[in-house]
C-alpha cells in the first residue's frame, strides 16, 4: 500500500491491524482520478478510516484538511502513523463514527467524505453503508455541492430510503465504489 499522487506520492503507507480490508491502490487510484479538480482546497471527512489511506491521499493531493474517524485504537495509531510518514497534519479522533457525526459534524462542514466501513460477514451483521446513506446527520455534514464517496460490498442490499442520490456507481471484485450527492 501506498500514496498514489500528490506531494506525497509513493510513500508507502503502514497497513491497519490484521482482519481489516484497506482500499486497494488501484481502487484509490481510480476514485483519485474521477475526483480530480474536486479535490484540491477540499475539507475532506474519512470516515471507518482504517489506515487514512483515502484521507491521507486526499491531503496529499491539495485538500486542504481532513479529519479522520475510527473507533479502534490500533487504526488510530496507523492513521498517525501514516500521517507522519506522508509529512501531513489532519485531526484524528477515536470514537464510533455515528457519535463523531451525532456530537461533532457540523452542517455543510465538508466538501468530500470517504467511508469504507466493515463489509458485514454473516446475516445479522451490521450493514454500515445502509446506516451510512441513510444519515441524515451525514447528509447535513455534506456541502450542498459535496460529494460521498462510498465503499460497501457489492452484493449489499438496494440503498432505498437513501437520503443520498446514487451519481455513479463502479465495481472492482466484492466491492463497490458510490458516488453519492445530497438530495
Amino acid at each position: 500500500m501506498r500514496i498514489i499522487a500528490g506531494s506525497a506520492g509513493g510513500r508507502p503507507l503502514k497497513a491497519p491491524p490484521d482482519g481489516l480490508r484497506p482500499t486497494m491502490d488501484r481502487v484509490r487510484a481510480a476514485i483519485f482520478s474521477s475526483l480530480a479538480e474536486r479535490v484540491p482546497g477540499a475539507r475532506v471527512l474519512d470516515i471507518f478510516a482504517g489506515s487514512g489511506g483515502m484521507g491521507i491521499e486526499a491531503l496529499s493531493r491539495g485538500a486542504d484538511s481532513a479529519v479522520f474517524v475510527d473507533e479502534n485504537e490500533h487504526c488510530v495509531r496507523c492513521i498517525r502513523e501514516n500521517l507522519r510518514m506522508a509529512k501531513v497534519e489532519a485531526v484524528v479522533q477515536t470514537m464510533d463514527a455515528y457519535r463523531f457525526l451525532d456530537l461533532y459534524a457540523e452542517e455543510a462542514s465538508f466538501d468530500l467524505i470517504f467511508a469504507d466501513p466493515p463489509y458485514s460477514k454473516k446475516q445479522g451483521d451490521t450493514d454500515h453503508s445502509v446506516l451510512l446513506a441513510t444519515s441524515l446527520k451525514l447528509a447535513a455534514a455534506l456541502k450542498p455541492d459535496g460529494l460521498f464517496v462510498l465503499e460497501r460490498q457489492s452484493s449489499g442490499p438496494a440503498l432505498t430510503d437513501s437520503a443520498f442520490e446514487i451519481l455513479r456507481s463502479k465495481r472492482y471484485g466484492g466491492s463497490e465504489v458510490l458516488y453519492l450527492a445530497k438530495k
